[in-house]
């Protein structure tokens, strides 16, 4: 998991281009979703933390975006996942 209170712009911008960065999340609600999602772009950046994958971000105990991860918050919700 990396803060994004630990990265400049340009770092995390490269590092999202280069696809080591693949999705956000939100530290407080510990929520995990794309980096293009719509509620990620707007939450504070002092909660935005970023993953490498989605395994990484399952096994800190985030659960999927509902906004933009429909099928898997589904799972998430019936306890599938």
């Amino acid at each position: 998991m990396i803060k994004h209170s630990d990265l400049t712009d340009s770092n995390l911008y490269s590092q999202i281009r280069h696809k080591i960065i693949r999705f956000g999340g939100n530290r407080k609600l510990k929520i995990y979703g794309t980096i293009h999602c719509a509620s990620g772009k707007r939450m504070k950046r002092v909660n935005r933390v970023f993953f490498k994958s989605e395994k990484e971000a399952i096994a800190l105990g985030y659960r999927p975006c509902g906004n933009c991860m429909k099928q898997s918050y589904q799972k998430w919700k019936n306890g599938t996942f």
